[in-house]
This record gives structure tokens, C-alpha cells and sequence, in this order.
């Protein structure tokens, strides 16, 4: 039997705990979790007012090369990409990423981040102008990812159809997450097929593809007076440029600020980087297909409290949206 990091937390937080030796951090260093997620996050606090963020990686999901190279995206972008980004912060070793374990726990990844200001927002604030800024942010990711010289040897996951629909999707089946009858199946297996096929004709070019954050939903947003801050590059990898809209809707797809959200994000991504007809109207598919990746993602990660919120009406909800997408497009 499969025990949930839920069911885990006293262990992972005693191995965050006995692993906070390994940066030089204040006397009197204690840390709280913040989220779990795909990993546990965790503030680090110490008198004096010190804090950090310490990363706990889930087992299995990054290999140590993959997380590397997400860290070396986020310098690049805050060294000369426009995008602010939270700093690693070295252990005592010199390294940016540590590994420890416990012996009730194997070894994990952990990686230790500098605190950054600001509230993650709410769905029902008034999210128009931090949907403006996140709209430049992504255009200047992609704009940066079209001309960085990309490491050799970089590892990061992909999210495409493929990884959503294929045989070893990236979170598991849609068809195993929560509510999902015989009536819902019909209806997304249906959505399924016309995503893949629009997105099949949309293409992969240099313009419309690449390295992208992959989760800009608002868990990974800071507000900070009136600037926008993106964090958590943990989901980072290859898809198309404008999954990142659909990100940042998870779990609120059907709000209904989401057309002026909409109309937001491209006024600011516009205003950064050109968009042409065919990116705009496709954005429709990117919200299918991150909706159904987030069904799956229900179903796999049932021991988290973001997954166990969302079951009992998240398969209703998904089936609706398709509804309205095979209306508009089939």
C-alpha cells in the first residue's frame, strides 16, 4: 500500500527539520509547512527576523539534473531576463541542492530559497491588473527562452498532449480522477480528440513552443503592493507558449472574472511580445487540456487537501467546460 505525503507529514517534517543544519542558517532556526503539493514547502523562521523557504522534493518526481536545470532558468531570467525570480540559496558546501534522509525517509532533494514579499492571491480579489503584469511576465519568459543558449544535457518534463493523453501521462489518467462516470468520460473522450487534433494543426514552431513555467496559477503568485511576482519553477518545462494562460486559471476555470482575465493577460502579453490570431483562439484548447491534466492530477494526488477539495464537483465541472468547447470548435 502507497502511503500519501499527507499521511507523512510528521516524517518529512522531521526530515526538513534535521536537514536545516546542512545551510548556515541562524541559531534558532524553526521551520512550518506552508504547502503540499507536488513537495512540501516550508517556511524557515529565526529570531532576528530571518526567513527562508525551504523546497522538500517528492520522491521520484525531478532527478537531481532536472532541478538543476530549473535553477539555472530562474538565474538566467533574473540575471537578464526581466523576470524576478527567488534566489537559491547555497548549504554549507558550496551547493545549491542538498539531499538527506532519515531512517524512516530515503533521501530527498531539497532546495533552500530566499523569502520574497507578498500574499498569494484570492480568486474572488479583483484579479484584472495582477493578470495584466502576469501576462508581460510570460511574454518575457518566452522571449527570453527563444534566445537563451539552453544548457546541454537539460532535463525537464514536457507538457503536451502526449504527457496528458498518452500512455505515461505526466499525472496519471484523467479517467482515474474523482467522479469521473460513464456520462463525464463520453463527454471529455470527445473534448480529448478534438484538443488533439486542433493541436496537431496549431504546431510546434519556435514562435508558438518551448521552454515555458507550466504553472503560473495563483499559488504561485505573490502580490506585493501593486507589482506581480512569480515563484515556484518546480513544474518549469517544454510546451506551448500559451498553456501558460491556462495555468494560471487552474482550479478556477468557470470564475466568472475569467474573460476579463483573459483580455487582461494577452493586453499585457501583447504589450511584451506579438501574438497573432491563431495563438489567441487556441488558448481555448490549452484550458482543456490543463483542466483535464488537473482531473488526473485530482485522482493521483488524492492525499493532498487541494486534490480532496476539488473531488466532489471537480469531473462536473471539467465535463462542463468541455461542453462549452466542443460547442464552440467541434
Amino acid at each position: 500500500m502507497t502511503i500519501s505525503d499527507a499521511e507523512q507529514l510528521p516524517a518529512l517534517a522531521d526530515l526538513a527539520g534535521s536537514a536545516l543544519t546542512l545551510w548556515n542558517l541562524p541559531e534558532g532556526a524553526q521551520l512550518r509547512l506552508i504547502n503540499l503539493s507536488e513537495n512540501a514547502t516550508y517556511l524557515v523562521e529565526a529570531p532576528g527576523g530571518y526567513r527562508s523557504v525551504l523546497r522538500l522534493h517528492r520522491e521520484g518526481y525531478h532527478s537531481r539534473r532536472a532541478i538543476e536545470c530549473e535553477l539555472a532558468w530562474m538565474t538566467a531570467l533574473d540575471s537578464n531576463g526581466g523576470v524576478t525570480t527567488p534566489r537559491a540559496i547555497a548549504g554549507r558546501d558550496g551547493k545549491l541542492i542538498q539531499s538527506h534522509g532519515t531512517s524512516v525517509l530515503s533521501p530527498r532533494h531539497l532546495v533552500m530559497f530566499e523569502w520574497l514579499e507578498g500574499a498569494e492571491p484570492d480568486p474572488d480579489d479583483d484579479l484584472v491588473e495582477p493578470f495584466r503584469q502576469l501576462g508581460g511576465i510570460a511574454a518575457r519568459t518566452h522571449l527570453h527562452v527563444t534566445s537563451w543558449q539552453i544548457p546541454d544535457g537539460f532535463e525537464r518534463l514536457v507538457w503536451d498532449d502526449a504527457s496528458v493523453f498518452g500512455p505515461s501521462p505526466n499525472w496519471g489518467d484523467w479517467r482515474d480522477g474523482p467522479g469521473v462516470d460513464s456520462g463525464v468520460r463520453k463527454i471529455l473522450e470527445a473534448a480529448e480528440t478534438l484538443v488533439r487534433d486542433r493541436l496537431v494543426a496549431y504546431g510546434r514552431g519556435m514562435a508558438r513552443y518551448g521552454l515555458i513555467h507550466a504553472d503560473m496559477r495563483l499559488a504561485n503568485l505573490l502580490i506585493d503592493g501593486g507589482d506581480t511576482r512569480l515563484i515556484d519553477f518546480d513544474d518549469c518545462g517544454f510546451g506551448w507558449f500559451m498553456y501558460d494562460f491556462a495555468a494560471g486559471i487552474s482550479f478556477m476555470e468557470e470564475h466568472p472574472q475569467v474573460p476579463a482575465l483573459r483580455e487582461a493577460w494577452l493586453d499585457g502579453y501583447r504589450a511584451v511580445r506579438p501574438l497573432d490570431r491563431e495563438d489567441e483562439m487556441e488558448i481555448d484548447s490549452f484550458i482543456m487540456l490543463r483542466r483535464m491534466a488537473l482531473l488526473a492530477w485530482t485522482g493521483s494526488h488524492s492525499g493532498t487537501d487541494l486534490a480532496r477539495s476539488q473531488a466532489p464537483h471537480f469531473a462536473a465541472g471539467t465535463a462542463r467546460l468541455a461542453e462549452a468547447y466542443l460547442a464552440r470548435f467541434a
